[in-house]
């Protein structure tokens, strides 16, 4: 029989500071803490790499998106330039019944004309002028009618 023996006083509070027991138990929380941070940092990891794939997806998309509209821009700006080119300009100008204008004439602040005001000389290679409906007849067309609010 091997009892241990009962301490008194100051040796009692210095003996309960000691573990008394198998130092299984302490250590059984310890791995558990240890497995749950390990398994809660692999799917932190998991769920990162997620994103970040996701967001690499989206980047991509974007990229293909942004090539198709500059692609896009410079079409519209090709025909922009074609459109406003000087020999366009002309070409519409004659087509529409315009004349290039003479040298201009200034009306100065006092009311004094100042050049010598002429009108502008016939295009000979204009055919007779075109009537104005064939050429924008949406200008010429009557506005839809305004809807009216009964007991207004």
């Amino acid at each position: 029989m091997s009892r241990k023996p009962e301490l008194r006083g100051r040796a009692a509070r210095l003996a309960r500071l000691f573990p008394t027991g198998r130092g299984q138990a302490a250590r059984t929380p310890f791995v558990l803490l240890v497995v749950l941070l390990l398994g809660g940092g692999l799917i932190g990891l998991l769920v990162l790499n997620s994103a970040l794939s996701e967001g690499a997806f989206r980047l991509d998309d974007l990229q293909k998106e942004t090539k198709s509209l500059t692609d896009e821009e410079q079409a519209l700006q090709r025909d922009v330039d074609a459109y406003s080119a000087p020999e366009a300009l002309q070409r519409r100008a004659r087509d529409l019944g315009m004349v290039p204008g003479g040298d201009p004439a200034f009306l100065d602040p006092d009311g004094t004309v100042r050049g010598v005001p002429a009108p502008a000389p016939a295009d000979v290679h204009q055919t007779a002028v075109q009537d104005p409906l064939v050429l924008a007849p949406e200008a010429f067309a009557t506005p839809p009618p305004t809807p009216t609010i009964p007991g207004r």
